[in-house]
């Protein structure tokens, strides 16, 4: 009697580091689109300041769980020096804390389009800024590619409608600069921790920092609707706790300047967003101009070809 021996199953090829970092970007992509949406949605029913607070304050507990569940009683894997506790903390004050207080109160005072092209104007600066402090150069597919995109984000702002002043446009810049200052602190201090422990200790010191606007976030509450609060609730589980766990994943194997670039789709991909759930239609200008973001992304991803 002969015995048939079965030829092993091939194992599932593994993912390797680098398309687990494409496929988190995407995912952080997807996640900051939907939240231009939630807040477009939610913006006129919660205040600037006690929105984030609420947004973070969720994403806060969220992390809080996971770090706890999966870590037990070590939740810090490895031991922090002062100065990163400190960069962490200014991350959290600047980037989780300001930026999105500075985005919320943006978007009351410009539209949409407006305040994508102003905020976007942020990845362009992250790729001078991670040139000239993070050593990571200025290679000229990165320049161009950034240029290219954010010229699709402008053609999108061409169809956008709504009411331009002065203070939004000054909030919008505002956000940007934070948003540029947390990014290029945050890529500092992956260098010697993960991207789980950053975002969740830069949520908590965001949260902290917010905690005044609590009595006026209580107040708002009372009078905000359900969908209003599962909207707020939204933003604090998926763009901010998951979102940014996933861009600092990504931003720990990636250069800061060339990972920036990628969020330049975020404008395209909110405008769809608003289409299907908003049935807000795009205009042309904002299929033409997320086109052109999409081929200034892509170029700002080629790499150099080593003759």
């Amino acid at each position: 009697m002969t015995q048939t021996l079965q030829a092993p199953v091939p194992a599932a090829p593994r993912l390797s580091e680098s398309r687990k970092a494409a496929l988190a970007a995407a995912v952080t992509v997807l996640l900051w689109a939907s939240a231009f949406v939630a807040i477009r949605d939610v913006g006129h029913t919660l205040s600037a300041a006690p929105l984030a607070l609420i947004r973070l304050a969720v994403a806060s507990v969220a992390l809080t769980v996971l770090v706890v569940a999966t870590r037990g009683r070590r939740v810090i894997p490895v031991p922090l020096s002062r100065r990163t506790f400190g960069l962490i903390a200014a991350c959290g004050v600047l980037w989780l804390a300001g930026y999105t207080v500075a985005l919320n109160a943006g978007e009351q005072h410009v539209d949409a389009g407006t305040a994508a092209l102003l905020v976007n104007v942020a990845p362009l600066l992250i790729a001078f800024g991670a040139g000239l402090f993070l050593g990571e150069g200025f290679p000229r597919a990165l320049i161009a590619g950034s240029l290219v995109a954010l010229g699709g984000v402008a053609v999108i702002s061409l169809g956008s409608s709504g009411d331009r002043d002065g203070l939004g446009v000054a909030l919008c810049l505002l956000a940007a600069v934070l948003y540029t200052a947390g990014a290029l602190i945050q890529k500092v201090v992956l260098r010697v921790t993960d991207g789980l422990t950053t975002t969740w200790l830069a949520c908590v010191v965001g949260t902290a920092v917010l905690l005044p606007w609590t009595p006026q976030l209580v107040s708002e509450l009372s009078d905000a609707s359900l969908g209003a609060v599962l909207a707020a609730v939204y933003l604090g589980l998926f763009p901010t706790a998951i979102g940014f766990t996933t861009w600092a994943y990504a931003l720990k194997r990636m250069d800061a300047g060339r990972l920036s670039a990628t969020t330049y789709v975020v404008p395209t991909v909110s405008v769809l967003m608003s289409w299907a759930l908003l049935s807000e239609i795009p205009t042309v200008f904002g299929l033409v101009g997320g086109a052109i973001s999409l081929v200034g992304v892509a170029i700002s991803r080629r790499r150099r070809s080593v003759a």
